[in-house]
This record gives structure tokens, sequence and C-alpha cells, in this order.
């Protein structure tokens, strides 16, 4: 079979070549037209390099396109993979560090609380203009595959506004599911899920053992984990009052809501910082610098390595490829995707995105009808739901009052600082995001100008978080690498 693939930022150092060997690991797939683009032709070139030499490695006769003229990949294209992280790491980091001024202390901050909302804003502004350039050179009714955060935002954006049907993809909830399985003490390949909610607030309404329903053996099986109990605080204590575990990590969800990072002196009773994952502040940001300083200084290594192999063994459990794989050779695939609402989560939006149980195969993509979720768990959920609808309008339409309105909605946000607090803080991103922010460009002049008259609210320009720790050297993350790459051999 021949389609053609285009992959959107595919300079990302790492992630690119791992979903590349996804898809081509399956067999009916070594003869499609790859394009890769990204607006770094450095990275774009290095990626295609090691991608490239893995092709050639399996016999494989596909050549690469590699272009930084996004239509130029985009045309004729089947299916589209949006990678980007518009703004890349300096912008990344103004969404921790300034909120840090305001006391606003995040993990991660790309989904939601201000650093997710300000991002969505750089993001959506930029997938809009992806979209028109689907529509045009694409094929007729293309689908597009969004694995950059904020997810949900973004996938609303391009099904509502972008007008190109696009599905969101996020691997939170396979980590969950062994978790589950850990805490159960029972294999992962005997338990049957029920995933339904929205991005990174997914909850595992139903979990069964041969039919068995085991959702009320959570809470001891979790506290009775020796890793797990000290690792997953935050989940640990939303499972204990909603009754319902969640899929994201305990540094994503602790940022999420209102309750667990909003004293700087409780913060640390709720995290671990045994991994970034787990809460530390800004955990993400400190390793994606590391793991992109490692890349540029240990790439000759990487491309010394065996090349990776097209036989299965190299295959991870990203969506991704089984979507492909689903879609074009009819093989079934069961997965949990985010989608346009249209009343599967009966107690949720129609328009809103949710992440719930999917079927993939020849006939397209099945989303059967979740009906309600439970009470509290919906109540959380739409929290986030009205914090991302302005947060969408305002990046459609440069709206700044509604970007306000959603960063003073948001809970974590909204916990730590007062209206006031929120208005400045706003304005103080947007000017130092004005780059990746065209559709701003009166708000930021108005902004611009208020910083410069004075008269401005303290902050604390010198507090670096409750919970951050040193950036690692590359030689350091370079021998991280080594043992773990070691201990997979083992």
């Amino acid at each position: 079979m021949s389609f053609k693939l285009a992959v959107i930022g595919a300079g990302s150092l790492v992630f690119t070549r791992n979903l590349f060997t996804d898809i081509l690991s399956v067999p009916e797939f070594h003869n499609i037209d790859i394009a890769f683009t990204d607006i770094n032709p450095d990275n774009l070139e290095k990626v295609t390099r090691l991608c490239q030499r893995d092709l050639d490695a399996n016999g494989v006769a596909i050549r690469i396109q590699a272009t930084t003229d996004r239509r130029e990949a985009f045309a004729n294209a089947r299916y589209i993979i949006n990678l980007v992280r518009v703004g890349g790491l300096p912008a990344f980091e103004t969404d921790i560090d300034i909120p840090l001024k305001y006391g606003v202390d995040q993990c991660v901050g790309d989904t939601l609380c201000i650093g997710g909302i300000m991002y969505g804003q750089r993001v959506i502004a930029a997938l809009l203009d992806f979209c028109k350039d689907i529509r045009e050179v694409a094929e007729p009714d293309a689908l597009l595959l969004n694995y950059s955060n904020p997810n949900a935002m973004a996938t609303w954006a391009c099904n509502q506004y972008g007008n190109v049907r696009t599905i969101g993809l996020c691997h939170g909830e396979i980590h969950g599911e062994h978790q589950i399985a850990a805490a159960l003490g029972i294999p992962h390949d005997e338990l049957d899920f029920i995933c339904a909610g929205l991005n990174h607030q997914t909850w595992y309404i139903s979990v069964k053992h041969h039919g068995r329903e085991m959702r009320d053996k959570l809470l001891d099986g979790f506290l009775n984990h020796p890793v797990l109990r000290d690792q997953e605080k935050v989940r640990i204590d939303i499972l204990r009052r909603f009754g319902y575990y969640s899929t994201e990590s305990n540094g994503h969800l602790s940022e999420y809501v209102a309750w667990y990072r909003k004293r700087p002196e409780e913060i640390k009773d709720w995290i671990s910082l045994d991994s970034w994952i787990h809460g530390e502040t800004g955990g993400y940001l400190r390793v994606t610098r590391e793991e992109r300083n490692w890349f540029e200084t240990e790439y000759p290594k990487i491309l010394a390595q065996p090349p990776k192999q097209y036989d299965g063994s190299n295959r991870g459990r990203e969506h991704c490829s089984y979507i492909l794989e689903g879609l074009e050779t009819r093989r079934p695939y069961r997965g949990h995707f985010n989608v346009v609402n249209n009343g599967c989560i009966t107690n949720l939006p129609d328009d809103c995105i949710v992440e719930v149980p999917c079927h993939v195969d020849g006939n397209g993509i099945a989303v059967p009808q979740v009906g309600d979720l439970p009470g509290g768990c919906a109540a959380v959920c739409s929290q986030s739901v009205w914090v991302q609808r302005l947060a969408v309008e305002a990046a459609v339409y440069g709206d700044v009052n509604r970007l306000k309105q959603a960063a003073l909605l948001d809970p974590l946000t909204g916990a730590v600082c007062n209206p006031p607090e929120v208005w400045q803080m706003v304005d103080e991103m947007l000017i130092a995001q004005e780059a990746w922010l065209p559709q701003y460009g009166q708000a930021i002049a108005a902004a611009q100008t208020a910083f410069a008259q004075g008269n401005l609210i303290p902050t604390n320009s010198g507090y670096r978080g409750a919970a951050r720790l040193r950036e690692k050297s590359a030689a350091e993350v370079a021998a991280e690498h080594d043992k773990r790459s070691i201990t997979a051999d083992a």
C-alpha cells in the first residue's frame, strides 16, 4: 500500500525517531512516502539522518523528504503528525519562570495552569496556519494526529476553527494502566480498562480482571505498594477523596487542581524528587534542557549506535502507529484518544475534547458512548473545560480579556493569585512571548506601555520554587543514558 505521511516538528530530538520506528515496524508501510518538516534545519538534518540510516539498515527503500517548507511536506499527505513546541525552550522558560515570581509553582506547565494556557496561545496560532495549509494541499479529508500540548486545547482549535479532522494522542493513560497492574499485583494483559475524561484528567472508571471490577481494591493496592505510595501522593489522595484514579502523573495532576501547590511550604509534602515527573518545580523544563544539550553533544555517539530494528522488537506503545495500521490494513485496534465529545460523555459539553476509549479498523475511528462521568470527576473536568474554552477562544480571536479570564478561573492560578496579580502576570508573559503571539499585537503594546509607566505590583523575582533541582551536565545525562542502555540489555 502507498500513502504519504508528513511529520511537522520532526526535529523533535528523540520522539520523532521513536515514533518513526513504530510506524515502520508495520511491514505494509515499507513503501509509503515520508516527509519531515521543521523550522530548525539543524535538528531536522540530524533526525532525518538518523531515521534514514535506520531505513537503509533495514533494507527499506524509502527516501525521507526533509524540508523546511511545510506546504511542500503536506502536499498530498493523507496523514499529518504534529509534534511542534512553538517557541521552543525560550518560550517554555517564561511559562515557568514568570509565574514563579507571582508564586505559581508548576511542575510541567504545558496543559493547564498559567503555563499551559500561554502555551496554548502560541501553539493554536501556529496550528490554525497548519490547518489552512492542510486544507489547501493535503489529501481531501486528511487526518491530523496531534501530539502537541496543551493537547485538548490544540485538538479543539483544529477541529472547530481549523476545519481539519484531528485526533489528539497522549501516552499518560498507558502508563497509568501499568501502575494499576503493579498496585493490584495482576499482570497488565489480564486487566481491562475504561478511561474517560479530559486529556491529563482522565479517570479509570472501570478496571476489570476476568470480568470482576477491581476499582475498590485500588486504594489499598497503592497505599501498600513500596514505591508508588511515595511517588503518587497526589493521585492517591484524589483516589481517596473522589473514588477514581487519575491517568496523569503526580507532578502533572498537582498543577491542574487548586489544592496541592498553593502553599510553598506544603508542596514537598505532596511530591517526590526521585524523578521530575513526580512534582519537581520546573521539572520538565529542566529535563528538556538536559536532553537537548545531551543530544547536541552526544550526536556523533548516537549516530554510531546500532540502528533501530523494524522487526517489531523496537516498537513502542504510542497510539499513532496502531491507528495508522488499523485504518490502512484493517487490523483492529482499541485505544484511548482525544476526540470531539459529541455526546460520548453525556455530562460534559458536546464541543469539548474528551479522552475516551475508541476502536479503529478499516471503517475508521469509532467512539462508543461512555455516558455520565461520576459526579465529582465531572465537576473537576467541567472546571477545566471552561478554562480550555476561554483559552481556545482567546487564542483564536486574540482576545486578551478572555485570556485573562481563563487564567483567573484556572484552579491553581486562582488559588495563588488575586485578580490584579493575574492581570499583571498575563501582561508580563505577553510581553515576554511577543515573538510567538501575532494575534495579540494591540494587547502587547498596551502591556508594554503599562510596564513602562511603572506602578506595578511587587513580585518575588528571585524565587525559584519550592522544589527546584540542579540542571545536570550533558556528561551526567550521557552517563544516565548509558546506564539505562546497559540495564535494558542485561
